[in-house]
């Protein structure tokens, strides 16, 4: 881990530390799982390298990993800017991507019972984009990636629209387009949103048991049971 002065935090980090200088970025992770979080991102990004568009690994030391810099604007920016149609399309077209991974990188339990490749926090908060072209230049936060059913990375991705961007809710038609893939009934998405939810719950519980988490992911896992498709 450096010492360097010029290193300063990332935007949108928020259970980590992320700082960066513009050449290397440094994660340092806390939390519930923290090693083995480590441990699963380390080595996703290392066998995806050149499969799909991730940050190049530097390093792994003394419970830091360094990752190369790549440049490129954070998809909820762009969200925000007006560019919520382009970004959901290049959420849709990478996912697709993503879930159509070789067999022979995810290893033997991908090949029973239609197990993907599930990034496990799928959506324009981990995406980096070229600002004009809106083509995806890294995903990040590969620590929950797992193999698993597809309609949780889809399903998540539309959860963070509705939640952090319930104006561009309207556009998630374009990312059900470019995915291309058959789309999971409503109820399906629905539950896959509400387990997460749970998860994320479980998760903080282990990290502070009586904290803002837990009350938190609670709320936002009764929402998202209540909410209706068109609403």
């Amino acid at each position: 881990m450096t010492d360097d002065l010029r290193m300063r935090p990332l935007k949108h980090g928020y259970t980590n530390r992320t700082v960066g200088d513009g050449a290397v970025v440094e994660k340092t992770y806390r939390g519930p799982d923290a090693d083995l979080r480590r441990a699963r991102e380390y080595a996703w990004l290392t066998r995806l390298r050149g499969t799909l568009p991730v940050p190049p690994v530097h390093g792994l030391a003394d419970g830091t990993l360094t990752l190369g810099f790549v440049a490129g604007t954070h998809g909820q920016e762009l969200m925000a800017s007006g560019r919520a149609a382009q970004v959901l399309a290049a959420c849709g077209t990478l996912l697709r991507r993503l879930q159509e991974t070789a067999p022979s990188l995810l290893g033997a339990d991908a090949q029973e019972g239609g197990k993907v490749l599930c990034h496990g926090d799928f959506g324009p908060n981990n995406l980096l984009l070229d600002p004009e072209t809106c083509q995806v230049t890294a995903l990040v936060d590969w620590e929950f990636a797992h193999l698993g059913d597809p309609v949780e990375d889809l399903a998540w991705c539309e959860w963070i629209v509705r939640t952090h961007h319930a104006e561009h809710r309207g556009e998630l038609v374009h990312l059900f387009e470019a995915y291309g893939r058959p789309v999971p009934a409503w109820p399906v998405r629905r539950a896959a949103m509400v387990a997460r939810c749970a998860a994320l719950e479980r998760f903080c519980r282990r990290h502070e048991p009586d904290g803002p988490g837990v009350r938190q992911w609670q709320e936002r896992g009764a929402a998202t049971a209540g909410w209706q498709e068109g609403t």
